[in-house]
């Protein structure tokens, strides 16, 4: 008996009309399909599917053993993680080995950050894979805003807000412009990164890029905490041709 393929379905940021016709097809089609979330939440890839699962389709929840309750520095979090994402495998494969074709649903770009390339790496020696590519996080921010970021040479950087402050500082100083992911606690480091470097008044917080709740605006006018669906931008030369 042949086995199954897995399919890692880029999702686009958030508006289901940001989906590849390839990743929706793929969707509807697949008899097993898995998504990560919270364990108390639905999980934003499946929101995003809405009714594009087939009635008859098997579900995979995989919900994670934690979020932000443990820091990405303690020894603890790469051990229980690399646990889950075991788990996670395992669970693909076991469909994957009965001939049943797997739909494995992430945010954004899958290989972005994205945790089903974690599955990925477990499975893809062992099963054909197709990874179909979704519009990003940080594209859909900077459309919401309506920003251009890079002109001409300029180089963009992409730094994930868990790194220290001293290592943010040393990236932004590298960076023409920047996109700075990861915020939730580490705001406040974010934001004195970017007033060190003198970027902080072009900086630009977009929230739920794409949703109905989506949400652009200054940095400086930006109070409260920062959700997980939540990027800064730093547009490069303005102008520029």
């Amino acid at each position: 008996m042949s086995t199954g393929r897995l399919s890692i379905l880029g999702m686009g940021p958030g508006d289901p009309e940001l989906m590849t016709i390839k990743a929706v097809r793929l969707l509807r089609e697949s008899p097993v399909v898995g998504w990560f979330c919270r364990h108390d939440r639905p999980g934003h890839a499946r929101q995003i599917a809405g009714d594009m699962i087939g009635p008859d389709a098997t579900t995979l929840r995989f919900a994670y053993p934690f979020t932000t309750e443990i820091a990405v520095s303690d020894p603890a979090y790469l051990m229980r993680m690399g646990q889950f994402y075991d788990d996670c495998a395992a669970r693909v494969a076991t469909h994957l080995e009965a001939g049943h074709d797997v739909a494995l649903l992430c945010e954004g770009d899958p290989f972005l950050f994205g945790s089903a390339m974690y599955v990925f790496d477990r499975l893809h020696e062992r099963f054909e894979c197709t990874i179909v590519p979704g519009i990003t996080a940080m594209s859909g921010c900077w459309s919401a805003a309506q920003r251009p970021m890079v002109h001409g040479d300029d180089v963009l950087c992409v730094i994930p807000g868990t790194l220290d402050e001293e290592a943010l500082v040393a990236w932004l100083e590298k960076a023409d412009a920047a996109v700075i992911m990861k915020l939730g606690r580490n705001l406040e480091k974010v934001r004195t990164a970017l007033r060190r470097t003198g970027r902080e008044a072009r900086a630009i917080y977009v929230e739920r890029a794409s949703q109905p709740a989506q949400r652009c605006l200054k940095l400086t006018e930006m109070t409260g905490p920062a959700p997980y669906f939540s990027i800064i931008l730093v547009p490069g030369r303005e102008g520029a041709r």
